[in-house]
């Protein structure tokens, strides 16, 4: 994997982990508009890496979290 693909990944799975650590602080609700916001972009980045790499079970988990995010986003989100 090239130093492209590599930050990509770091980059996504920082802002994974920055939306958890926010929802454990309970700064942020997992319903939240910015709570969702970073998975989704985190997710969708790990989901490109994944792709490119070709690991099926990563595709799958980061794909899934992707779309999750995703439908939280367009239907059930409170205005914080």
């Amino acid at each position: 994997m090239n130093l492209f693909f590599q930050a990509v990944s770091v980059l996504g799975a920082g802002l994974v982990l920055v939306a958890f650590y926010f929802l454990q602080r309970g700064r942020w609700t997992s319903h939240g508009r910015r709570y969702l916001w970073v998975n989704l972009f985190g997710a969708f980045l790990l989901t490109i890496v994944a792709i490119e790499d070709r690991r099926a079970g990563f595709i799958i988990l980061e794909g899934a979290w992707t779309v999750v995010s995703a439908y939280g986003l367009w239907g059930r989100v409170d205005p914080r």
